[in-house]
């Protein structure tokens, strides 16, 4: 054992990657300014909060705003949907990105494997306000190309506004969400099967594992921790919608379906002006999150033994 004080070794240890330490600084700086400051102003979630009075002289209202929330038969709507459609995102979401990595891992031909990446990519950046207005061109009832299309094969019928029908939009929902983010989502899982030992497919083809054996044996095996962490960090976002997505597809016909907690919170808190309201409906999605995180990595580290910490 080392005779060196800990205060010594951690003073050393910090100026032997004191570089490293610089170079994290501006995120660390980044996260405190932006991250942890602002948490000081969840205090207006128990109080009757108005800029004019201030954080300090605002009247204390305790759990008021909570009572009140719960009692709330539009806030209970909210969350219902709120549920309804994170969950349809990760059930036929999360798997499309690992499923997209795997074929493009098995894409032989290099170049085609370059161009379908690219091409998986690009929507993940293009905002939600451009991805929505092609939605409404090519889905009008008179003159989208995808309506037309699906009014010849009689998927819908000829005077069908899917835009505007309740019915179909938690479908667009979760295929506009796959659509765009399928690509960028990837990039970790191929990242993870780069990693891993090329030793190991040349040993199984010789035994002579076909591809699928291949990728069942191997390649999901490596991608497990990767899955299971990220599987995680999903479950404890189901409270949390992708609220440009939600806003910008809302319209007169079908904002009851699209009135999840984020609007929600966005419409009492800045449109209404009830500030306190609106942050307690935020305090409200950061607890139930963290929550359901912590039951998801619990259950994961007692059955598989993977966790986030």
């Amino acid at each position: 054992m080392s005779s060196i004080p800990a205060k010594h070794r951690l003073r050393n240890r910090i100026w032997q990657q004191r570089y490293l330490l610089i170079l994290t600084l501006p995120v660390v700086l980044w996260m405190i300014v932006f991250n942890y400051i602002p948490m000081y102003g969840l205090i207006i979630a128990f109080q009757e909060y108005t800029p004019f009075q201030g954080f300090i002289h605002s009247p204390w209202l305790g759990f008021g705003n909570f009572r009140e929330l719960f009692a709330d038969p539009t806030f209970r709507e909210s969350l219902y949907n709120t549920f309804k459609i994170s969950i349809a995102k990760l059930v036929f979401g999360f798997p499309a990105p690992v499923i997209l990595a795997l074929l493009l891992n098995e894409l032989v031909f290099k170049r085609f494997k370059r161009i379908v990446q690219s091409l998986t990519y690009l929507p993940y950046f293009v905002s939600w306000v451009l991805v929505v207005g092609f939605m409404y061109t090519l889905l009008d009832p008179d003159t989208g190309v995808i309506s037309k299309l699906l009014v010849n094969l009689g998927v819908i019928g000829s005077d069908t506004m899917l835009m505007g029908d309740s019915k179909s939009f938690l479908v667009l929902v979760v295929f506009t969400e796959i659509w765009k983010n399928i690509g960028w989502n990837s990039i970790i899982y191929l990242a993870a099967i780069a990693g891993i030992d090329p030793q190991l497919y040349e040993a199984a083809v010789v035994d002579g594992a076909n591809r699928f054996r291949r990728v069942w044996h191997i390649t999901l095996p490596a991608l497990k921790p990767t899955i299971i962490i990220l599987l995680i960090l999903s479950i404890g976002g189901l409270v949390n919608s992708n609220f440009d997505q939600m806003f910008m597809m809302q319209n007169s016909m079908t904002q009851d379906a699209a009135n999840v907690l984020s609007v929600y919170s966005y419409k009492m808190g800045l449109v209404s002006g009830r500030f306190s309201y609106g942050t307690a409906i935020g305090l409200f999605q950061s607890i139930v999150a963290f929550v359901l995180m912590y039951i998801a990595n619990f259950t994961s580290n007692k059955i598989t033994k993977e966790s986030l910490f």
